[in-house]
């Protein structure tokens, strides 16, 4: 579907230098991009690509068109930051290219009476709600989902295939929960009693706030009591594993095989990075950064980046830094005494 880049800068804002009757028909790489589409520059390494980039419109900051200069001849978009751009461009047109939404009930679902399902929600083949949960409108339950009784699901939610969705789960509006995501199984929770394990009852809910994606094969856990909580707008990445009684503020970006054990509270605006791992019942702040691979051990009440990984190296020169790590604290005593050597021959020094 094709449109004015005029259209286009009318939906998303920024500063037009060119005609804006310059059709538009999608978005590419800025090394690939063709007469007919849209490209951005976010990044000033590729300053010297965007020179020489065919596509009839480049968005990009004014510092970076300063710094391409006449070498580009196309239109520009200016803006302070290009990637929202280019992301909100591909919102609009994958909107265009969708297939539409046909409201209604497939034949093979198994539906109970007792479920609320709105009028304008398309519920997929072999789609299970139980009774007493509710589907709001505009919502889209893939093949195989299922949905458990009491459950809400929000305005415009869509569940691809083969969604869990446990009882007395709640998710929001406009959330997007991929193929395979468990939400609402028991949280991991024994009592140990003579060697035995005892389980313990996971009564809790897992609530999902507005606009929050999930990605393939994640799990989030229902709490022991109270509930797990996932304030709006966070991103999940895949294989994501959210235990019991988590809670987990507004915007945060988790990417994938990311654990978090049980009574962790994460604050607001965080991300982590691939494989970081968050020991339970700990504390982190607003505006924590978490490097790929790190352990958080310890509670993090300051905003900041905080890695907690060895530097990758080659085999043989990490086993010799574990080697001399294993023997620190040999090491450390013999400083010590060497440190009280110094001080009795400084001390006879003196005296003589």
């Amino acid at each position: 579907m094709s449109t004015s880049i005029g259209e286009l800068v009318g939906r998303l804002g920024g500063e037009l230098v060119g005609s804006p009757a310059l059709p538009v028909a999608g978005i590419a790489p800025i090394d690939i991009a063709d007469a007919s589409q849209v490209a951005f520059l976010s990044n000033r390494k590729f300053r010297e690509q965007a020179r020489s980039c065919r596509a009839s419109v480049l968005v990009m900051t004014a510092a970076d068109s300063e710094a391409v200069g006449a070498a580009y001849t196309g239109a520009r978009v200016l803006t302070p930051n290009p990637y929202a751009w280019f992301a909100r461009a591909a919102q609009y047109f994958a909107a265009c290219n969708a297939v539409p939404i046909v409201p209604g009930i497939h034949p093979t679902a198994a539906v109970d009476p007792a479920a609320r399902v709105a009028a304008t929600a398309c519920i997929g083949p072999h789609v299970t709600i139980e009774a007493g949960a509710e589907v709001a409108d505009d919502c889209v339950l893939d093949s195989g989902c299922f949905i458990g009784r009491d459950a809400r699901i929000g305005r415009g939610t869509h569940f691809f295939a083969r969604v869990t969705f446990h009882a007395r789960c709640q998710i929001g509006e406009r959330g997007i929960v991929h193929s395979g995501a468990v939400i609402g199984g028991d949280g991991f929770g024994f009592a140990s009693d003579a060697g035995a394990w005892i389980k313990i009852p996971q009564t809790g809910r897992v609530v999902l706030g507005d606009d929050v994606q999930v990605g393939s094969n994640t799990t989030i856990d229902r709490g022991a009591l109270a509930d797990t909580v996932i304030e709006d707008g966070v991103k999940l990445d895949n294989q994501i594993q959210i235990a019991h009684n988590c809670h987990i503020g507004a915007h945060t970006a988790m990417a994938g095989c990311v654990g978090v054990a049980g009574s962790a509270t994460i604050g607001k605006h965080c991300t982590f990075g691939g494989a970081a791992m968050v020991l339970g019942h700990l504390t982190i702040a607003d505006n924590v950064h978490v490097s790929s691979g790190s352990l958080v051990s310890r509670s993090l009440h300051e905003a900041g980046q905080y890695t907690g990984f060895y530097p990758l190296a080659k085999n043989a020169d990490w086993e010799k830094s574990a080697a001399i790590v294993r023997n620190l604290e040999s090491m450390r005593d013999k400083v010590r005494e060497l440190e009280k050597a110094v001080k009795e021959i400084k001390a006879k020094k003196e005296e003589t």
